[in-house]
């Protein structure tokens, strides 16, 4: 199935995600779905709520875990802890395309989460996969990588944002 990205300004990108609560086929089969969505759109992660989907789930490729081409699927994730150690780094959206931006976030973090094969697993993500996990979560709550910037950079992109949030209210046949 071809699950089109939302575009800022779309409200499903602002709603709290509900808890995956079983391994169905349907979930299974949207995971597979996001994963095409997320390479069709050259992202390396992606959230359940940017194809329409408020359930909490994140798909992930496997470089960014130096684990090969394999993607990763995260259910109910949830950060467990966070250093106080922060990095900033350039992020990107494919819900808010053509718009990039620095963000810090803490550059450490541990992450709990259920695989799709049912296993409850915890581990420690350093640099750009605590950066793409925390983006994704972002996701997963209804937050933006354009909400952690400052009001005056914030500024500076108000136009685009404008920009895409009319063409997200255009119908899609229009």
């Amino acid at each position: 199935m071809d699950l089109p990205i939302r575009i800022y300004g779309d409200p499903v990108l602002r709603e709290v995600s509900r808890p995956v609560e079983g391994i169905t086929d349907e979930i299974r089969k949207l995971a597979d779905d996001m994963i095409h969505a997320m390479r069709d759109g050259d992202g390396i992660g992606l959230a359940a709520p940017q194809v329409g989907r408020l359930v909490r789930l994140i798909v992930l490729e496997g470089d960014v875990f130096g684990d090969g081409e394999t993607p990763r699927v995260f259910l109910n994730p949830e950060i467990t802890h966070s250093s106080r150690a922060r990095t900033t780094y350039e992020e990107g959206c494919l819900s808010i395309p053509g718009i990039r931006a620095d963000v810090e976030r803490p550059e450490e973090i541990v992450v709990r989460y259920r695989t799709l094969d049912g296993e409850e697993r915890e581990e420690e993500a350093v640099d750009l996969p605590a950066r793409v996990l925390q983006h994704e979560i972002d996701h997963l709550n209804g937050k933006l990588f354009i909400d952690h910037l400052g009001a005056a950079r914030r500024n500076l992109l108000r136009k685009k944002l404008r920009e895409l949030q009319r063409q997200a209210s255009r119908p899609s046949n229009a």
